[in-house]
Order: C-alpha cells, then sequence, then structure tokens
C-alpha cells in the first residue's frame, strides 16, 4: 500500500509545476489511468471470451430445444460443444475477477486516512477549493450545494451522470438485441432461469449506484471512481461495439 502511495505522490511532485495545488489530484487521475491501461489487455480477452460465448448462443438454445426433457444430457451437451469450440464458461468473467486486486488497492489508497500507521499526505492536498480528504457532506456544511467546494462536487456528479445515461442506453440496447430483455427467453433461451427478467430491468440502472459512492467517499476516492468509471464506459464501448451480440455488464469501476 505504501508503494501506491510513494508512487502517486512522486507523480504529483513532477505535476506540480503544471497544477499547482491540484496536483496531487490530477496525479490520482493520471496514476488511475495508467493502472487501467496496464490491466487493460486483461479486459481485451474478457471481450474475446464473450463474443465467443455469444456466437455460441444459438446453438445453445438449439441443444435446450433438443434436450428439454433431459437436463443431465443437456449439460453434457453443452459442455461438449464448449470444448469442441475451445470456449470457456468462464472466459469473459475470469480476466475481470483479476482486476479486482488492483482496483481495491488503488480505492482503499485514496480511502484511507492513514497508511502503515502514518497520515495519508495524499488527502491534505485540495482539487481547487475542495480538499482530497473531504467528503460531500463536508462541502455542504462549508458553504453549501453552490459553495467553492460545493461546485467541485457538481463537476463531479455531472460527469458520473453523464456516463451513467451513457451505460443505461448502452445495456438496454445491448440486452434487448441479445432477448435478456424478453419475458419468453430470446436466441439463448435465458428467459426460462427464474428471476432472470427481473434482473434485466434492474441492470441498467446499477450505472447510476455510481452517484451514492461519489456522495460518501472521500473527494481523492471519488476521483479515482470517476476516473475508472469513464474509462470503463470507453473502453466496453470500444471493446463491445453495437451489434457484436455479447451482453455487457454496466461499466463501473
Amino acid at each position: 500500500m505504501s508503494l501506491f502511495a510513494r508512487l502517486v505522490e512522486q507523480l504529483a511532485e513532477l505535476l506540480q509545476p503544471l497544477f499547482h495545488t491540484s496536483s496531487a489530484a490530477a496525479a490520482i487521475v493520471l496514476f488511475t489511468m495508467l493502472v487501467r491501461l496496464l490491466v487493460h489487455p486483461l479486459s481485451r480477452a474478457a471481450a474475446r471470451g464473450q463474443r465467443a460465448r455469444a456466437a455460441l448462443q444459438p446453438r445453445i438454445a438449439e441443444l435446450r430445444r433438443k434436450h428439454a426433457k433431459n437436463p443431465e444430457r443437456l449439460q453434457q451437451a453443452v459442455m461438449e460443444l464448449h470444448a469442441k469450440e475451445k470456449v470457456s464458461p468462464l472466459s469473459g468473467c475470469l480476466p475481470s475477477l483479476l482486476q479486482l486486486p488492483a482496483f481495491f488497492l488503488l480505492y482503499h489508497l485514496f480511502a484511507s486516512s492513514t497508511i502503515g500507521g502514518e497520515r495519508n499526505e495524499l488527502l491534505t492536498h485540495e482539487l481547487f477549493a475542495a480538499p482530497l480528504g473531504g467528503r460531500w457532506h463536508d462541502a455542504l456544511a462549508d458553504g453549501g450545494v453552490f459553495g467553492p467546494a460545493g461546485v467541485v462536487y457538481l463537476g463531479l456528479f455531472a460527469v458520473v451522470l453523464a456516463v451513467a445515461t451513457f451505460n443505461f442506453r448502452r445495456t438496454r440496447r445491448t440486452m434487448a438485441d441479445s432477448g435478456a430483455l424478453s419475458s419468453s427467453g430470446g436466441a439463448g433461451g435465458e428467459g426460462s432461469v427464474p428471476g432472470l427478467a427481473a434482473v434485466g430491468k434492474v441492470m441498467p440502472f446499477m450505472s447510476f449506484a455510481t452517484l451514492i459512492t461519489l456522495a460518501v467517499v472521500p473527494l481523492a476516492a471519488a476521483l479515482y471512481v470517476v476516473t475508472s468509471t469513464t474509462w470503463s464506459a470507453v473502453e466496453r464501448a470500444v471493446l463491445y461495439p453495437a451489434g457484436s451480440g455479447a451482453l455487457e455488464q454496466p461499466a463501473t469501476a
């Protein structure tokens, strides 16, 4: 953890001539982008895996119809199909799970007031008039919604709202194209899974949960969340173009 802190602090020193008192905030944004760039190959691997699994859905649907009365034979046939096509059922999930440790370390770094028993100096810096260690309720108490610090949060909320709306529309369109929103099941026959219709209705709105995170975490952590969420939205728009047939998850940090 202290290694991450030192790297961000050194980066802030390099950026200080350009960003002055907001150099630490700029360092958090840049450092988050660098980490996301390093794990981008994992995201590409996840996208390839999801596209491969999506391409098999029509054939899996046919197997479901063929073995509707024999669940054990259906399971065996699906496994044989995956093995024949050399597609892992987890190929779209595992790379994403491998990203979690790096993201957890970054978030914890920017949300912790102490590191190794010492004060987290990153949180003593500011973004314009808003302390990186402060929270939204602190900004509201010190000047209100349109106060110096409150305006900084309004800007971040606007960015997150725009990204969440973009994700919402993409997720709705992708799920509709894949048939996941149909109660009768789409090409993949997913409508037969109990509770999937309810999940399909809720999933597009998950992108807006970032607004709640932004409101309760320190500003340093909020900068990480905004940067990572925006990166995810752009990345998934590139990796999952419209009509690719791969069912996306909401883009989050």
